[in-house]
């Protein structure tokens, strides 16, 4: 990991996190010309790859073309190497006519006519460390040492004290089921902000729920037992505020006691604004790495180390080149979003936090996270590659439901509009089922190695869009066609949202075009190739990773099924039916012999409905 901060020595005291969302504090745009940086502030939309294609008539054409090329050859870097041909050929003309005819100003409008993109400038992550890599090794090798030694004072069986932040949300909650059989955790402390209940409607306030009432629920819905439900607590915070917004006994306390703090609270809204990714990735982050820092730096602390968990995303847009474990270099592609852009930027303040301060902090980087990988089971979440099923499973029910011809016609206008989603069929996906990337989390509490280093909790079995079309066809009866990204973009999308809208259907509109500005970058052809293995070699994980075509298999039969594409909302409902769907999987395999995703999707259908009364979701007696 190459260093990014000063070698002055941070005090003893948490520091509260000043929030100063510019850009330019973590990145430079530097003169293609001179190599000098270009001072000034620099907008974030910049930094997206929104911001720079899509521009000129000329260049979408080519785009098309270069998308098509793709398909009928399957030579990406050829075809990366030809897009750059063009924009130099294109580039030169433009410099021609401006030498010969006469003036910067007359190249400029030639450049703007062929649609030339501009390459005056590029950009880099700033480099604020004179260390050497000799040094930061060094360093590196210590902070190791030290959390070793910190584990040996435990004992032969250390019992480990964690914090944990964002236990509310997908990830944490699969932290806190496998933290439950987890022996080596003595207790797990949540931090968690109260929740305000209103009523859907007048959205008037019901109730507040405090940080325990949530926990106490929560650990239920979960069907953890009384003595596994012992070892956690709930406290009141805010990852936001400084201290984690702990109230001052719970301070004193957690910094006396504490051995680990997995810092795994984000804003995984692909489409936030950037001051609000800004708020929740990099201000938090810093945040939790302060008070990681006070508890290390605590008299006689028991602290061993700190999990950061961000995304393997953070090496943005590659064109298919490897995106190395420890390396974090500005993609030439630049961020598909702000979220990829503000865990970049996080990961940066906890180099930081590693080399100026001496913070003992490993990294773990999962990719897009779904499912168990034997059941599906996503805790109720309805984000990310969840709301593309549900939205296409809705329309295929409506499809189902209309009665009589206007109301058929309508539903068939509708399916053929929404069944269209942007992505090249070579594209590949990066999918990790959850419960790998949490083994690899608890793993990291007992491996000192993990500290300053970068880990992908991802899988080396991508799925390319037509394979998770195919199996949606196949789970769920929807035909969902793929639409060449660029036209999608350009083209269809409007058509579409203006005929859905005429049509009366202005929230499905709405709903699509978010879904296809969201995961349209995340299915064209080039999608970076994330190098795995220090989950193996540092962590210990398996080295057969699970089956990512089984696993989203079953995530599109958990989302049928017991989620019903999202229209099942109450979370109390939702984890009856989860345990009902686990008792069944269990019946299933036992019988047949096979993991739940090998059974092929008629045969699981009626295994399913023989057990399940589907209408109530009750097991059959």
């Amino acid at each position: 990991m190459k260093a990014r901060a000063r070698s002055r020595r941070g005090p003893a005291a948490e520091e509260p996190a000043a929030f100063d969302p510019a850009p330019e504090r973590y990145i430079a745009r530097l003169s293609r010309i001179t190599g000098e940086e270009i001072p000034g502030p620099i907008d974030p939309a910049e930094l997206l790859v929104h911001a720079h294609r899509d521009n000129h008539p000329l260049e979408v054409a080519v785009q098309f073309l270069a998308n098509r090329a793709v398909q009928l050859t399957g030579a990406e870097g050829a075809v990366g190497d030809g897009l750059r041909a063009i924009n130099q050929v294109g580039s030169f003309v433009a410099r021609t006519v401006g030498s010969v005819v006469g003036g910067e100003g007359l190249e400029r409008r030639a450049r703007r006519l062929l649609g030339v993109v501009d390459r005056s400038h590029q950009f880099r992550f700033r480099e604020t460390s004179h260390l050497s890599e000799k040094d930061v090794k060094a360093r590196v090798e210590k902070l190791q040492r030290d959390a070793a030694a910190a584990l040996r004072r435990r004992g032969r069986q250390p019992k480990l004290r964690v914090l944990l932040t964002g236990a509310t949300g997908f990830l944490g909650k699969e932290i806190l089921h496998q933290a439950a059989s987890d022996r080596r955790i003595e207790e797990l402390v949540a931090v968690v902000r109260p929740e305000t209940i209103r009523d859907h409607r007048t959205r008037e306030v019901v109730k507040v729920l405090t940080p325990q009432q949530r926990g106490a629920l929560l650990l239920k819905r979960l069907h953890l037992k009384p003595s596994q439900a012992r070892k956690f607590r709930f406290v009141e915070g805010d990852i936001e505020k400084p201290h984690l917004g702990l109230g001052e006994s719970d301070l004193q306390e957690l910094r006396r006691t504490l051995t680990h703090v997995i810092h795994c609270a984000a804003s995984v809204s692909f489409d936030d604004p950037y001051e609000t990714s800004f708020r929740a990735n990099v201000l938090g982050s810093k945040n939790a790495l302060a008070f990681s820092r006070a508890v290390q730096e605590t008299p006689d602390s028991a602290f061993v180390a700190h999990i950061a968990i961000e995304t393997s995303y953070i090496h943005g847009r590659k064109r298919r080149s490897m995106a190395q474990e420890n390396a974090l270099v500005f993609p030439r592609h630049f961020y598909n979003n702000y979220y990829e852009l503000t865990k970049a930027m996080a990961s940066i303040e906890t180099d930081r936090a590693l080399i100026d301060h001496g913070l003992r902090v490993a990294q773990l980087l999962p990719s897009i996270v779904i499912g168990h990988s034997r059941s599906g089971n996503n805790r109720g979440d309805t984000k990310v590659v969840n709301a593309p099923i549900n939205a296409f499973g809705r329309a295929q029910q409506a499809i189902e439901a209309a009665e009589g011809l206007t109301d058929q016609a309508k539903a068939r206008v509708i399916g053929l509009l929404a069944g269209n989603f942007p992505g090249d069929p070579t594209a590949e996906l990066n999918l990790v089922p959850v419960d790998r990337v949490v083994a690899g989390i608890l793993a990291a509490l007992g491996a000192p190695d993990a500290i300053g280093n970068r880990i992908h909790l991802a899988t080396d079995n991508r799925i390319r869009s037509e394979d998770m079309l195919r199996i949606n066809r196949e789970e769920l009866g929807v035909r969902v066609r793929l639409a060449d990204p660029t036209v999608y973009r350009n083209f269809t999308l409007p058509l579409m949202k203006s005929t859905l809208t005429w049509l009366g259907e202005a929230r499905l509109a709405n709903g699509l075009e978010k879904l296809g500005t969201i995961f349209g970058g995340y299915s064209e052809w080039g999608q970076p190739v994330h190098s795995v293995g220090n989950d193996v070699r540092i962590l210990g994980l398996p080295i057969r990773r699970p089956d990512t075509e089984h696993a989203f298999r079953m995530l599109c039969r958990h989302n049928k099924y017991v989620q019903d594409f999202g229209r099942v909302k109450d979370a109390d409902e939702i984890a009856r039916r989860e345990r009902v769907w686990d008792e069944t999987l269990a019946a299933m395999e036992r019988e047949t012999g096979h993991e739940a995703g090998a059974i092929r999707p008629r045969e699981f259908q009626r295994q399913l409905a023989d057990r399940v009364d589907l209408k109530a979701f009750k097991a059959r007696r």
